[in-house]
């Protein structure tokens, strides 16, 4: 961590607050045109020429995206028909979807985050979303509900014939993206879900890159303790949405908004598709509970290793203490 990529990293956190608080729509053009461009020398590393196809992707789908929206707020401003407001809206919508990577515009996020390693991911996944979806949340439209239905189901197939790590957990994100989108339709709180999201993936990303695992077969190759294996086996269930870990409880506040709304179609979608991604985390996790490892006896950093697995998985179990908190 270089003095660089601090600036850096304070652009990117400042023009998504921009984004956030803007009061028009170029005012958040403009705020997400300054987080691709300061997120993009984050991700470039200078002995690892993957990054830099990484960054090409990344750069040639958010430009397409921001040329779109560009494009629909120029026409919305200037042509005052009911028919091309309409016509601008779907561009909107279209453009956002790019930028969020949603189905079916979904295929540059897997490809780009082979290239990168699992703190980029992490920002990626998470911090990178914010600013569109604010965008999102002020303009929900029918077309919407297609894209969460779409992005549910191809997120959850995507994923089944993955051996990469990091394509796995691209695939997962898109399917989760679609249960927060359904969040904002029926409701403002859909940051909710966002946070406890974040937390459970940054405490994955923590695991994987303590233990350097990018692929499948890696998990069971390492001499786990058995702390460590119920830790990624309750971190994986608690992704897919198992329900005594955090990860059921945002899951379980959408589907309560969609049984009140009548929704129940869709939901049956949703859910099925939540179990298609719960099979190939148990598919993952499976071997490694199943293989017996001993443990490694003179290994100098197990005390510190013991320390963040057990902060780790208490976190992972705070199902009841964030069942009092007021927002529900």
């Amino acid at each position: 961590m270089n003095f660089n990529k601090i600036i850096f990293i304070l652009i990117m956190v400042t023009s998504t607050v921009t984004t956030m608080s803007a009061n028009n729509w170029l005012g958040m053009w403009m705020g997400m045109e300054i987080n691709l461009m300061s997120f993009i020398p984050l991700i470039h590393m200078k002995k690892n020429k993957k990054t830099s196809q990484g960054c090409m992707i990344y750069f040639l789908s958010q430009s397409i995206g921001s040329i779109l929206l560009l494009f629909s707020i120029l026409i919305n401003k200037f042509i005052m028909y009911n028919a091309v407001e309409e016509l601008s809206q779907m561009i909107m919508t279209v453009s956002l979807m790019i930028k969020l990577a949603s189905a079916p515009f979904h295929m540059w996020l897997p490809e780009m985050m082979v290239y990168l390693n699992w703190t980029n991911c992490f920002l990626l996944m998470t911090w990178q979303k914010m600013a569109p979806l604010t965008i999102l949340s002020f303009n929900p439209n029918n077309m919407v509900m297609i894209n969460i239905v779409l992005s549910s189901m191809l997120g959850a197939i995507g994923g089944l014939n993955q051996t990469s790590m990091r394509k796995i957990m691209a695939y997962s994100s898109i399917n989760h993206l679609s249960w927060i989108m359904m969040m904002m339709m029926m409701e403002k709180s859909w940051y909710t879900y966002m946070l406890i999201y974040t937390i459970i993936i940054m405490l994955m990303m923590m695991l994987l890159m303590k233990k350097n695992i990018y692929f499948m077969n890696q998990i069971t190759s390492y001499k786990l303790t058995m702390m460590e294996k119920v830790t990624i086996s309750s971190l994986m269930m608690s992704m897919g949405g198992m329900p005594p870990f955090m990860g059921f409880i945002p899951k379980w506040m959408v589907m309560q908004n969609m049984i009140n709304s009548q929704l129940w179609l869709i939901m049956l979608v949703m859910v099925l598709m939540s179990l298609l991604t719960l099979f190939y985390y148990i598919r993952m996790f499976f071997p490694m509970i199943m293989i017996y490892n001993t443990k490694i006896k003179w290994s100098k950093t197990q005390l510190n290793t013991n320390k963040m697995i057990t902060i780790i998985f208490s976190t992972n179990l705070m199902l009841p203490l964030v069942l009092t908190m007021p927002m529900f």
